[in-house]
């Protein structure tokens, strides 16, 4: 049998647009001569949507284009996911049972097995870790088992189809049921029970992040070939995002063989419809594929475009203010933003006080003339001045006694970094016609070292989701590898990174940053990424048993080149933790929305709630051992 395989951008909250696209997409499968055409899990609505799930009008409008995807199946089965609801019942919030469902569709009337009186497929497990929460909205086939007290086998059973003659028993879930091996069942495992599937469909709205293409190949391929059933898995493209992170879907779609074999995998963000023969009875298959490993800086780059092109087409903003510093994080900025969007969307504009090198200054206006990009000049002393002047001789009144402030020199580094953000480039953007960018890492996002309604304001942050280490393997990437000639100049690249705000950041000095990038970005990214969530016992733990640099990845040697003692180490791991855990979540709620890359990135990703820094018993022990 032929089957077309729909890897189609689905817009999340805009049903109407998604059904013309499925139906469009079932009129050229039919046209392509398949047998059937399988869409991807919520296609119909989307996946991410917030509590737009709570309205009962746009749930029914979801349902009701489900119809008219119904009847446009003549003549082929069609497999696509959509919301159901079963007004008869509530779910637990009180609000109208909703299921995220699998629906299957033959000459306009679906196909379902008599054995429950749902006309679909129920998604089992619903994920609820990380960005997702599905159970908020959802009830669960588990759930609905429990409640009927029925054997949940019962519900996961084999649907069985017509096919050129042939009866072929499909095995049928929706994402999550697949990565059960943390769940206390397998529904792949139950409706595979009796033996007699011949395929497993597996429909899913799965969100990238690096390393995850190489983790739903083994996890497909160990599924098939457990079983030495062919297996087909549907995605979508497009981003979704839950407010706080935006993340990109790259499709990926796969076809396995029975034995674990790639068959064929659709183009990363590519919306298309792809097609395979396969002989199910006979296990009759194409000639598999090596599974491709690709340069982690282009599956970076890969995302960051497509997330820019697709968040900007998604507000209806097509053009971009960037301030840039000279500095490695607003050049990449800059470069990712020309390729996304083109140099005529993108001005650049520099914004030196009395501490600004002219080193910076040159490195700015040369990375402007490589990008062909327009450019701008707008000195900040004499307003920095004046602000500062107006705070220290406008009087404080209270009780008829007059004071004044005195404004410190950290005070004055604030200052210029808002001034840059909220006056300048915010009013740039305006008479450009655009936004302004955040141009944050997520080394300085993990500690809040930023301004906040300064360097931390901004439309978007589509680098907050890389490391510095990341940051600077992607602009050798983007110059090496995308322009293929030096964009982002060489001095950026290689001189230390600074925000310049005083004398005590001079570059020509060799004067930067208080991070240490190349310990520091591990220590935070183990900290933050861990799947358990590491905290600070466990890093003195690893320090006392001298596996800290393996365990973390960083470069050996490391901690004797920044710290002399055991104190030097407690007094840094402190600082940054009272950074991480206090005002960094502050600065972090008030962040613009990031763009995820990774395995866990900040936002809703990330949950964090605003709470006094705390030290567990063990750490403290831990701590004084390393005083001593």
């Amino acid at each position: 049998m032929k089957i077309a395989i729909a890897q189609i951008e689905i817009i999340p909250s805009i049903p109407c647009d998604n059904t013309v696209r499925i139906i469009s997409a079932i009129s050229s499968a039919k046209k392509n001569k398949a047998d059937i055409v399988i869409f991807p899990e919520l296609a119909v609505s989307g996946y991410m949507l917030g509590d737009m799930w709570e309205s009962e009008g746009f749930v029914r409008e979801c349902e009701e284009l489900g119809e008219e995807i119904i009847k446009a199946s003549n003549g082929i089965y069609v497999i696509f996911g959509n919301v159901a609801s079963d007004k008869t019942k509530k779910n637990f919030d009180g609000r109208i049972r909703k299921y995220n469902a699998l629906f299957v569709a033959k000459d306009g009337k679906l196909i379902h097995n008599n054995s429950t009186s749902y006309p679909f497929t129920i998604k089992s497990l619903l994920p609820n870790y990380k960005e997702f929460e599905d159970p908020r909205h959802f009830f669960s086939l588990k759930d609905l088992a429990f409640e009927n007290n029925a054997d949940i086998k019962e519900y996961l059973k084999p649907l069985e189809i017509e096919c050129n003659g042939e009866k072929i028993k499909l095995g049928l879930t929706i994402c999550e049921d697949a990565w059960s091996s943390n769940y206390s069942f397998s529904p792949i495992d139950i409706i595979n029970s009796n033996k007699d599937v011949d395929l497993f469909v597996n429909i899913s709205s799965s969100p990238y992040t690096l390393v995850k293409d190489t983790k739903r190949h083994k996890m497909y391929g160990d599924i098939s070939s457990k079983h030495n059933i062919p297996l087909i898995y549907v995605n979508n493209v497009g981003i979704q995002n839950n407010g706080k992170t935006v993340y990109t879907f790259d499709g990926g779609s796969s076809v396995y063989d029975n034995s674990g074999k790639l068959l064929i995998t659709a183009d990363r963000y590519e919306d298309n419809l792809y097609y395979v023969d396969i002989d199910v009875k006979n296990k009759i298959f194409p000639n598999p594929i090596e599974i491709k490993e690709e340069n982690e800086y282009k599956l970076i780059y890969d995302t960051v475009i497509y997330g820019i092109r697709k968040f900007m087409k998604s507000i209806g903003i097509n053009k971009v203010v960037i301030g840039v510093s000279g500095g490695i994080d607003s050049a990449l900025s800059s470069a990712m933003y020309v390729n996304a969007i083109g140099k005529d969307n993108v001005l650049l504009v520099n914004m030196p006080s009395k501490f600004n090198s002219n080193t910076t200054k040159n490195l700015a206006k040369t990375l402007a003339d490589n990008l062909g990009c327009a450019y701008m000049v707008v000195p900040i002393q004499e307003s920095v001045d004046y602000t500062v002047k107006q705070l220290e001789t406008s009087p404080i009144i209270k009780d008829g006694k007059e004071s004044n402030l005195t404004v410190s020199s950290f005070v004055i580094e604030n200052i210029q970094a808002r001034d840059r953000s909220s006056r300048v480039l915010a009013s740039i953007a305006a008479s450009f016609g655009g936004v302004f960018t955040c141009n944050a890492n997520k080394t300085e996002t993990m500690v809040g070292y930023s301004t906040m309604y300064g360097d931390g304001a901004g439309f978007f942050a589509c680098l907050a989701d890389l490391w510095k280490y990341q940051i600077y393997g992607l602009s050798n990437y983007v110059n090496k590898e995308v322009f293929k000639k030096e964009i982002i100049p060489e001095g950026t690249i290689n001189i230390v990174p600074s925000a310049e705000l005083s004398t005590a950041q001079a570059v020509d000095e060799g004067k930067g940053d208080p991070i240490k990038y190349d310990y520091h970005d591990y220590l935070f990214k183990y900290l933050m990424e861990s799947w358990n969530r590491a905290i600070l016992e466990d890093i003195a733990d690893l320090y006392i048993k001298g596996e800290l640099e393996e365990k973390i990845g960083c470069q050996k040697g490391i901690l004797n080149k920044y710290f002399k003692t055991g104190s030097e180490f407690i007094d840094d791991l402190e600082r940054w933790w009272k950074q991480y855990m206090g005002m960094g979540i502050s600065k972090r709620i008030q962040a613009p929305p990031i763009l995820a890359v990774s395995r866990r990135s900040f936002g809703f990703g990330n949950r964090e709630s605003q709470n006094r820094v705390y030290y567990t018993a063990k750490y403290l022990a831990l701590k004084n051992k390393i005083l001593d």
